[in-house]
């Protein structure tokens, strides 16, 4: 019989990671599982260190592909799951999970009956954990049987590996990975909010998230990166352009919606990276997020915070060198906001 559960590891060059990674899965409460670890072309050791588990632990088996890329690792994972398994998660392999984490999400999902379950993650490396500012809003607190058109703030929810999907969702969904950009998870994650009947969500943190060493930055921290503008913007257009080819009524409400979210959260995310970047990188800043305020519609700016507004303007108008004084302005403002609030935390 087919094991319930499968997970997907996709493994490129992770040779300092993937052990605590790997022994994280194996250690995991709920036993009845495969593991698929995907070798996307490492160069390192990372695939030998997959061997060691395939040849101990019969519930790991690995495939091997030339190096594709994350999104073209998970789809060569999911095409390799056994038939019949009833869920499907995804881990990255530098990440780690508690070890109730699947437990709990099936077990929940067995309950609810809801298109999958998602969970509550933090940050950590060498020095420790912190919480993931990511997922603060979304998991504030436990929600069974919900949907991202009750709770907004789950638009933000894009991350793949936080979660447990039922397996006849995922592959009904017809949604795969797109293959050679980065930040992959959104056009997936988001689209499967908008389809789901219902999902569960669970405020505990069971995911750990690392956060590279300074010595060993992962692609999508290294914040003024080009190719990380350039593939992020893509990510929320291909989001954008799902939306808009569902014919359903319903899909031209949750368009607006996370136009709206794309406006207020994520796009201002690029605002505190530009003036730490060079001519080249704002320059593709301005090219690529005016063509992306151009296909939202200029027109729902107005409706938008001061701050806001004016740095959208400012970029649609090319001009960069006000945009830069203007956030670095704000920066400014911001520390001795933080500074003024640490003192009055002290003297209280």
């Amino acid at each position: 019989m087919a094991p319930r559960l499968s997970v997907v590891v996709p493994i490129y060059n992770v040779e300092r990671y993937l052990r605590e990674c790997l022994d994280s899965i194996a250690a995991q409460t709920f036993t009845d599982f495969e593991c698929v670890l995907v070798d996307d072309g490492a160069t390192d050791s990372s695939a030998a260190i997959a061997e060691e588990y395939v040849a101990r632990d019969a519930r790991f088996r690995l495939v091997r592909q030339e190096n594709q890329g994350l999104g073209a690792a998970r789809n060569t994972g999911w095409r390799h799951l056994s038939a019949g398994t009833e869920y499907l998660a995804f881990v990255d392999s530098d990440d780690t999970l508690a070890p109730e984490a699947y437990r709990l999400m099936i077990e929940t999902l067995d309950r609810t009956g809801s298109d999958f379950a998602a969970c509550n993650a933090d940050r950590f490396n060498s020095t420790g954990h912190r919480p993931s500012g990511a997922h603060a809003k979304p998991f504030r607190r436990t929600l069974m049987k919900t949907h991202v058109t009750e709770v907004p703030a789950l638009v933000t929810d894009r991350t793949a590996w936080n979660k447990v999907y039922r397996r006849e969702f995922f592959d009904g969904a017809g949604l795969r990975y797109p293959e050679g950009i980065l930040y992959e998870d959104a056009p997936v994650s988001v689209p499967l909010h908008y389809l789901a009947q219902s999902v569960d969500v669970l405020a505990e943190v069971l995911y750990h998230w690392r956060e590279r060493e300074p010595d060993d930055p992962s692609i999508t921290q290294g914040r003024t990166n080009p190719r990380g503008l350039v593939d992020r913007v893509r990510s929320m257009e291909l989001v954008r352009e799902w939306l808009t080819a569902r014919p359903e009524p319903k899909f031209a409400e949750n368009l607006r919606s996370y136009d709206h979210n794309c406006l207020v959260e994520e796009i201002p995310m690029f605002f505190w990276w530009v003036p730490d970047g060079d001519k080249a990188y704002r320059a593709l800043y301005q090219e690529h997020v005016s063509r992306l305020l151009r296909e939202i519609g200029v027109e729902r700016i107005a409706a938008l915070r001061t701050p806001v507004r004016v740095k959208y303007q400012l970029t649609l108008g090319n001009r960069m060198d006000e945009f830069v004084a203007l956030q670095r302005l704000a920066r400014v403002y911001r520390r001795r906001r933080q500074q003024l609030r640490r003192a009055v935390a002290g003297r209280a």
